[in-house]
């Protein structure tokens, strides 16, 4: 499983024009599957992306401007959105391959565990989406589980 992490201060995700998920404050995650993925690669990456520290800790003097708190630490959303092409290999020729992402039928029940256990807002998965985002930083991290 892999995922790429944006800080935001806001983000949505539109389809067909009509919003359907959205999120003031917290983390943006852009998710992809792997074939292999199961139930442990779903509860490794939702504790980590729960318990990522990226924001701030503004509460101690020697704590300010630091990383230390995570999204439940601050009260912030998740809005996670599903994203087979962060499997696409690009290393022959000019059009990417998907080879190393998993197929719908077994991506899509990992993705909704994924964002269920985030309690996260989400896009629709396998649609044609537009994501809105206003990093905040910026800071944006690529996790893959192990």
């Amino acid at each position: 499983m892999r995922a790429v992490v944006q800080r935001v201060t806001a983000a949505s995700v539109s389809v067909d024009g009509a919003v359907v998920g959205a999120i003031g404050p917290g983390l943006l995650v852009l998710l992809g599957v792997a074939p292999a993925d199961g139930p442990a690669q779903v509860a490794w990456m939702a504790d980590k992306l729960g318990n990522l520290r990226i924001f701030e800790d503004p509460a101690s003097p020697s704590g300010a401007g630091k990383m230390n708190r995570s999204v439940r630490d601050v009260g912030g959303g998740v809005l996670v959105v599903s994203q087979f092409t962060l499997y696409g290999d690009v290393s022959r020729g000019r059009r990417p391959g998907f080879d190393g992402a998993a197929k719908p039928d077994v991506a899509r029940p990992l993705y909704e565990a994924v964002a269920d256990a985030l309690g996260a807002a989400r896009g629709v998965f396998g649609a044609h989406m537009v994501v809105s985002l206003v990093n905040d930083g910026p800071v944006t991290l690529v996790v893959d589980t192990p």
